[in-house]
């Protein structure tokens, strides 16, 4: 594939964490790099055994029946045989090994192109909320039969099982903050890319407008405009929030608070504007 003009700015040598030059190269217009290496190496083999443990299973072609189980809670924290969980454990370690690859090559790209590490830490936080489910929670429960499995319907079914543990899950305060960040986090785009089109998309025989226009449609609209640069900052910042609560959320649910989620504002009776007027 032929170089575009404007990649001989970015395809500089150096930047690279491990490797030097070994691993310091490009396939088309993709870079690699020695964690690009481990990335693609961790994604196809965790692939390859996930395929191998569907196909000891009973569930044929159905894909909504397949499922790679975490092993049985009475292994604890140790090892279990393949058909036992062994393979779950396998696919967690190179899931994550892909995953925190893919961060370290971003940071080789943002060193190449001389820019903030804004996108790896950006993605690190969705890592983080992977992690948290298959590596952070079950660690601190004492099993790693508590992570979820990898399937279609058995992740769906295991969310709505740990959701029933604790009655109603929506009460979870570090949920709330989670569901408010992404929703908002959602508006907040969806309001400057609505603009975005609105601008650049004018009516027959109209103008298109600039950034001015669309801080005065905003001052208009809510009688502020945080600007073309401070709305991708502001949606970064919430969407980082989204992922970081989403992770706290279950890691303090079972090993920092085991009871019905309802039961944590119990607290709110004890209080002046609550005693003797709220009926039990």
């Amino acid at each position: 594939m032929a170089m575009l003009s404007f990649e001989r700015k970015y395809r500089v040598r150096g930047g690279t964490l491990i490797g030097g030059d070994l691993f310091d190269f490009w396939v088309g217009p993709f870079y690699v790099g020695f964690f690009g290496v481990t990335a693609v190496f961790c994604a196809l083999l965790g692939s390859l055994l996930i395929f191998y443990d569907v196909s000891q299973s009973n569930a044929g072609m159905n894909v909504f029946a397949w499922s790679v189980n975490p092993p049985s809670i009475e292994y604890g924290l140790g090892l279990a045989p393949l058909d036992q969980g062994g393979t779950w454990q396998l696919v967690t370690i190179l899931a994550c090994g892909a995953f925190f690859s893919w961060v370290l090559r971003e940071i080789e790209i943002c060193r190449k192109l001389g820019i903030g590490w804004h996108v790896p830490i950006a993605y690190s936080f969705a890592v983080l909320a992977y992690v948290s489910l298959v590596v952070i929670r079950p660690l601190l429960l004492g099993a790693w039969g508590h992570g979820f499995p990898y399937g279609i319907m058995s992740h769906l079914d295991w969310v709505s099982n740990v959701g029933y543990q604790f009655l109603h899950f929506h009460y979870n305060p570090a949920h709330m903050l989670a569901v408010t960040f992404f929703f908002t986090t959602t508006m907040f785009l969806g309001l400057h890319a609505g603009v975005i089109l609105g601008a650049v998309n004018p009516g027959k025989g109209e103008t298109v407008k600039y950034g001015e226009h669309e801080n005065a449609y905003f001052r208009d609209f809510i009688c502020y405009s945080i600007g073309p640069y401070g709305i991708h900052r502001l949606g970064l910042f919430f969407a980082l929030n989204a992922g970081f609560w989403s992770a706290v959320c279950i890691i303090i649910s079972g090993p920092f608070w085991d009871k019905g989620w309802p039961y944590f504002f119990d607290f709110y009776l004890k209080t002046p504007a609550a005693i003797g007027n709220v009926a039990y």
